[in-house]
């Protein structure tokens, strides 16, 4: 099997010690490529760095994360624009390479302090996805009903994108699969005792409206739960999206590698 991670934190802390070793062993599992989106400034840096030295295997995003949206909002967004216009206009190893605008969205779950500014942070870089045609990997929690809001307004000019890390109901689902270039991620949640996502995904999700993801190093699949997450872990999403959809882990992989091609080019 041959299969993509659409959303790994590989730069992060937790893989300080090990990243050799957590890429080769991603390697020896299928994982054929692992995209990596940014929180923040430095962390688009850093991937964009990351990204040069492993290129054909690790591909970068670059955007601010709705939990890093503070009162700086608006300096860190033009650096991060500034990032993007150097890489599209100016010879660099990385032209036309960054993947999506992301990771990008709203996050009410902890506090509706910056209420307003991840609403005007997340629209801006909605525009970005526009303006430079690329796709949007974007996160939501606790504010379905507001990001959609921003998403109708530019949903025919938007080039597609991924709503990661779906754990929702088949209202919650159908909703954003009105956005026919977007895709929903689907990572270790789906194996979890109390998922409901195994009766709620074949029931309203086609199969080409899905890609893998980790968001290692958070979230394990049973029955690593509760380790730090890696790229090869995937294999165990990939076998109960299988036994969920009643296709072999192969039609798995074949697909989902398809809808990346699709979303992201």
């Amino acid at each position: 099997m041959n299969y993509i991670d659409t959303h790994c934190h590989l730069d992060g802390e937790e893989f300080n010690t090990d990243r050799e070793a957590v890429m080769q062993r991603a390697r020896e599992a299928g994982v054929g490529k692992i995209f990596l989106p940014a929180i923040d400034l430095p962390s688009s840096q850093r991937i964009l760095s990351l990204c040069l030295q492993h290129p054909g295997f690790l591909y970068p995003m670059v955007g601010l994360h709705p939990e890093e949206v503070r009162a700086d909002w608006r300096e860190q967004l033009a650096a991060i624009k500034e990032l993007i216009i150097s890489l599209t206009t100016h010879l660099s190893p990385l032209t036309n390479r960054i993947l999506a605008i992301g990771e990008v969205g709203l996050d009410f779950y902890w506090s509706r302090e910056f209420e307003q500014e991840q609403l005007d942070a997340f629209e801006e870089q909605v525009c970005w996805a526009v303006e430079f045609q690329l796709p949007l990997m974007i996160h939501c929690r606790k504010a379905q009903n507001e990001l959609v809001a921003i998403l109708k307004r530019y949903k025919d000019d938007l080039p597609g994108g991924v709503f990661h890390c779906f754990t929702g109901n088949d209202v919650e689902a159908r909703q954003l699969l009105e956005f026919p270039r977007f895709v929903l991620g689907i990572g270790g949640v789906l194996t979890f005792k109390k998922s409901h996502l195994p009766e709620v995904l074949p029931a309203c999700v086609p199969l080409d409206r899905i890609v893998l993801e980790t968001d290692a190093p958070y979230m394990a699949p049973v029955p690593l739960r509760g380790q730090r997450n890696e790229s090869a872990f995937l294999v165990h999403v990939i076998r109960k999206l299988a036994e969920a959809y009643h296709v072999s882990e192969d039609e798995i992989c074949r697909q989902t590698n398809a809808n990346v091609a699709r979303v992201f080019g």
